[in-house]
């Protein structure tokens, strides 16, 4: 799988910024993160890569969020760093065996998931950012769940924060009627 890296920046090593059939075409590509990659870093890129931001409904709120706090210092001391993990999990009594995959987003402090819903999101903005391990977790056991190594693509990135943030507060998104013409 051909890999496109992160930098702390914003930028994306080898795609100009407004080459977006480029861009495109690396959102099935492993991501790899430069080692201070942070959450400004990734609102960074979103500024830099005006496409990015039409994968999610919430990153327009969200942008303007960041824009307007603090230019550093945007760290809480519960969390060591955050965390973009997978999860496998197989389901199957009581109802229909199925499959289920997905992303979640938040905060690790001593190896230990920690919510972080709680904070605002410009108070995480320099907090460094991290990809996880796949969880697999099978039939809802969720005391022996295996780890595993895995990649991300750059779309599952973007997709797996901006699914997880939109949860912050009550975006304009999420508020009753906001689809009203």
């Amino acid at each position: 799988m051909d890999t496109v890296r992160l930098n702390i920046d914003g930028s994306i090593d080898t795609i100009r910024k407004d080459d977006q059939p480029a861009l495109l075409a690396c959102l099935a590509r492993q991501v790899e993160l430069a080692p201070e990659y942070t959450l400004r870093s990734f609102f960074s890129m979103l500024d830099a890569y005006g496409a990015l931001v039409h994968l999610n409904a919430f990153f327009p709120d969200l942008m303007e969020q960041c824009r307007q706090g603090p230019a550093d210092g945007c760290r809480v001391d519960a969390i060591d760093w955050l965390m973009l993990e997978k999860t496998v999990e197989m389901i199957g009594f009581p109802g229909e065996p199925r499959l289920e995959i997905y992303r979640s987003f938040s905060g690790c402090r001593q190896g230990k998931s920690v919510p972080i819903k709680e904070f605002q999101v410009d108070m995480l903005l320099d907090m460094q950012v991290r990809l996880g391990r796949l969880k697999h977790v099978i039939f809802g056991d969720q005391v022996d769940v295996f780890e595993f190594d895995t990649v991300f693509t750059l779309f599952e990135l973007v997709e797996g924060i901006g699914w997880e943030l939109g949860f912050h507060g009550t975006p304009r998104e999420c508020q009753i009627g906001s689809f009203r013409k």
